[in-house]
């Protein structure tokens, strides 16, 4: 039988846009009760007020960077008891900054990005993992990236953080291996999200540019794919989806149609 998500508590981090606000839609369309985290508050409250009058579930939102441990650490602690045993808990939050060589990157967009991507995704799995184990049920989904799986240039220290999270997963696969927890990856390719515009500091262009000359996935596009891995039979785990959008066949092979 399928996984039944219908009061299920699911964590999701970099909620407010993007991946994380698609899972949230997805979920609570599903009828889940969600735990949302984000940095910027005005669109994680809007965020949660839509989906409970929409959906009538139960929504938590909480403004948090995951890059602060204690304060992710004094979050979970301090849950509410029907919020305390998490069934999956999705880590979405992410960024890339610059596209600059490794001996050409600056020194605090490197700390933002591995704090981010790497620090972030073990804070939040060193405070829900032991729940997960105590209950002996659970499902840690991490988001990480084609560029977990190869490299390219300009992007070492992305690169670097998404092949962290890729052998963060599969190390934590063989820790929990003992358990029913199930262990997965989500790692798209190119995206039509707030991301590039993050990479490129705000220049809308440079942003645009990224998905010019060919349909790019969407958030929705992911969101269904973290809801899928979600909902599989207890006996099934996917261990990892690599998904390009038509006309991409890896990091840097992308066919483009541009116009004059």
């Amino acid at each position: 039988m399928l996984t039944n998500l219908k009061n299920k508590t699911i964590l999701i981090t970099g909620a407010s846009a993007g991946i994380g606000e698609a899972c949230a839609r997805v979920f609570a369309e599903a009828g889940a009760n969600l735990i949302l985290i984000a940095r910027r508050s005005s669109k994680l409250q809007q965020l949660a007020e839509s989906l409970k009058q929409r959906y009538s579930v139960q929504v938590l939102q909480y403004t948090l960077d995951v890059r602060e441990s204690n304060a992710v650490e004094q979050l979970i602690a301090q849950l509410p008891p029907d919020f305390k045993n998490i069934d999956v808990l999705i880590n979405n939050a992410g960024l890339v900054i610059g596209v600059e060589k490794a001996h050409e990157t600056p020194g605090t967009d490197v700390d933002t990005m591995l704090d981010t991507n790497v620090k972030g995704v073990l804070n939040l799995i060193r405070s829900v993992v032991p729940g997960m184990v105590a209950n002996n049920r659970g499902h840690v989904i991490n988001i990480s990236s084609i560029a977990g799986h190869e490299a390219y240039p300009g992007g070492s220290v992305y690169c670097a953080s998404k092949h962290a999270v890729d052998a963060i997963t599969k190390s934590l696969r063989m820790d929990v291996v003992h358990t029913n927890l199930r262990v997965s990856a989500i790692s798209p390719g190119l995206v039509d999200t707030e991301f590039s515009l993050v990479r490129f500091k705000g220049d809308v262009k440079k942003a645009e540019n990224v998905y010019a000359g060919l349909e790019a996935l969407v958030a929705v596009d992911i969101a269904e794919a973290v809801l899928f891995a979600a909902s599989r039979p207890a006996h099934v785990q996917i261990a990892d989806m690599i998904i390009l959008p038509n006309r991409q066949a890896s990091a840097t092979v992308v066919h483009r149609e541009l116009k004059d």
